[in-house]
C-alpha cells in the first residue's frame, strides 16, 4: 500500500482527525516504494527495496504540542496514535514561537511524477549495473556505482480546513571509476524525474574517460587559478552553490549571523552582491526539475527569485519570523535553478588559455559563516588546461573559497544541467584559491 491515491490518503486522515480531542490537530501521511542496486570492484554487492507508509499526528493544546507516529492503519492503532500525541502535548512546555495551523490553501498542480520511474523493476536496475560493469571491465577499469529509484506521496490534513496531496518520482545514479593501479579516478552523477532519460552507459563512459585520463597526475603549485567547475562541483551533496542557497535565511541575516547581515541591523535584500549575470530562482513546475508544491507545514511552494541579476531579491522566512518581521512566510523550495548560457564544459575548455578543470569537490567544511568561506578538496578528475585543451592530469588541491567571492569572479557561464534536483551550469571562475596539495585521487 506504499503509494496511496489522494482519496485513499484523505480517507485515512479524515478518520484520524475524527479521533482527535485537541484544540488543533494535523496529520501527515507519507509513503514510498524504492529500489536500489550497489556495485563495487565490478561486482554487484547489494540490492534491495523499501515499501512503507507512515503517519505523523501533531496534537496541540494552546501553545503545547506533541507528535506521535505509526505505520499501521486499523482504527485501534490510529486512535492510539492520536491519543499518544495528545498525551505528549499536555506534558510539553509552551512553544515561545508558536504559530497556529494553516487554514485552506491554494496549490499548484504538481508535475513531479513519471510513470516510467514508478514502473522500474529489479531487471531494469540489474541491466543498468550490468551495462556499467561491462563497459569498465572491457577497458580494464574498476567501477563502483549506486542506483536508487523511488515513487513517493505525501498527504496533509488538519482541523482548520487544510488539505494537500502530491506525488513524485526520482532516479539517482552515481559512479566512480578507478584504474587498476589506483592512480586514476573519474566520477559522474545524474538524477531524473523520468527514468526514460537515464542512460547508465553514457554516464559510465564519462567517468571511465576521466579515470583513464587522470593517471600519472603531476603536481602544480598551490595558488590562485582560473577554474572550470563542473556542475557536480557546484551542486552535488557537497557543493559550493548548495551551501550558498542554504544560507539565505532571513532570521540568520536579521540576527547578525549571516553574510547577509547588515551593519547596524537588518539584512542586505536589494543589494548587489554578485556578478550581474547571476540569477537564481526556484520553480516547482520547471519541466527539467519539477518539485513539491507544498512544504511540511502546508505552505504553498511557488516560483520565487532569490538572486536577480546579482541582487539579493528574497530570503527564506519561516512563519514565525515572517510574522515578527512583517513579511510573508516563504515555503522552503524543492529546487533551485541558475540561469546560464549555451556553452558546454568542452566549449568552456576551448575558450581557456590556462586553467584547471574540476570534476568534483568533497569534504567541504565551514571556515567563516560570516563570509561563507569554505575549505574542501578536489577529487575524481582534476586537469590542467592550456590553449583550449586538457594538457595533463594534476594532483588534487585543498581550496579555501567563498561562493560570494566566486560569483563575483565569473568569466563564463555554461549551459545548465540537472544535478541533485537543481539546474546548474558549469562555471568558469578566475582567481579561485588553492592552498595546498592532496595525494588522494
Amino acid at each position: 500500500m506504499a503509494i496511496l491515491s489522494k482519496d485513499e490518503s484523505q480517507a485515512i486522515l479524515k478518520k484520524v482527525l475524527g479521533f482527535s480531542k485537541a484544540d488543533e490537530c494535523q496529520a501527515n501521511l507519507s509513503g514510498r516504494t524504492t529500489g536500489n542496486v550497489r556495485y563495487a570492484r565490478n561486482s554487484v554487492s547489494t540490492a534491495g527495496g523499501t515499501d512503507n507508509v507512515s503517519l505523523a499526528v501533531e496534537a496541540r493544546f494552546g501553545k503545547r504540542s506533541g507528535i506521535a507516529t505509526c505505520n499501521e492503519f486499523d482504527d485501534a492503532t490510529l486512535k492510539r496514535c492520536v491519543q499518544r500525541a495528545e498525551e505528549i502535548a499536555r506534558l510539553a512546555p509552551e512553544d515561545a514561537e508558536y504559530m497556529p495551523l494553516l487554514g485552506p490553501q491554494q496549490y499548484l498542480t504538481p508535475t513531479a511524477y513519471a510513470a516510467s520511474t514508478a514502473a522500474i523493476t529489479p531487471d531494469f536496475r540489474a541491466q543498468a549495473a550490468g551495462d556499467s560493469i561491462a563497459l569498465c571491465t572491457a577497458k580494464n577499469l574498476t567501477a563502483a556505482g549506486y542506483l536508487e529509484d523511488g515513487a513517493y506521496f505525501q498527504a496533509l490534513r488538519n482541523n482548520k480546513g487544510l488539505e494537500a496531496y502530491q506525488q513524485s518520482t526520482n532516479v539517482d545514479f552515481s559512479i566512480t571509476v578507478r584504474t587498476p593501479d589506483g592512480t586514476g579516478s573519474g566520477y559522474a552523477t545524474a538524477d531524473y524525474t523520468d527514468a526514460a532519460k537515464f542512460n547508465a552507459k553514457n554516464l559510465t563512459q564519462l567517468a571511465a574517460d576521466k579515470a583513464a585520463g587522470s593517471r600519472n597526475a603531476r603536481a602544480l603549485e598551490p595558488g590562485k587559478y582560473t577554474v572550470i567547475l563542473e556542475p557536480a562541483a557546484l551542486a552535488s551533496d557537497e557543493g559550493l552553490l548548495n551551501n550558498l542557497m542554504y544560507s539565505l535565511g532571513a532570521r540568520e541575516a536579521d540576527e547578525g549571523r549571516s553574510f547577509l547581515s547588515k551593519k547596524g541591523g537588518g539584512n542586505k535584500v536589494g543589494e548587489k552582491l554578485f556578478d550581474e549575470r547571476i540569477t537564481i530562482y526556484s520553480d516547482p513546475l520547471n519541466a527539467e526539475v519539477p518539485s513539491g508544491v507544498f512544504d511540511g507545514e502546508g505552505l504553498p511552494v511557488k516560483r520565487m527569485t532569490w538572486i536577480d541579476k546579482g541582487k539579493v531579491s528574497n530570503l527564506y522566512y519561516s512563519r514565525f519570523w515572517g510574522q515578527k518581521s512583517g513579511k510573508p512566510a516563504t515555503a522552503f523550495p524543492g529546487n533551485w535553478i541558475m540561469e546560464g548560457g549555451t556553452q558546454s564544459v568542452q566549449d568552456l575548455i576551448k575558450g581557456t588559455a590556462k586553467g584547471i578543470l574540476v570534476t568534483r569537490l568533497w569534504y567541504i567544511r565551514d571556515v567563516d559563516p560570516q563570509t561563507l568561506l569554505y575549505t574542501g578538496l578536489t577529487r575524481d578528475g582534476t586537469f590542467y588546461i592550456e590553449n583550449g585543451q586538457i594538457k595533463f592530469p594534476i594532483k588534487n588541491f585543498r581550496f579555501n573559497e567563498s561562493p560570494v567571492i566566486m560569483l563575483n569572479n565569473v568569466e563564463a557561464i555554461g549551459r545548465p544541467v540537472r544535478i541533485g534536483g537543481n539546474l546548474v551550469p558549469p562555471l568558469k571562475i578566475r582567481d579561485f584559491t588553492f592552498t595546498s596539495l592532496s595525494d588522494a585521487v
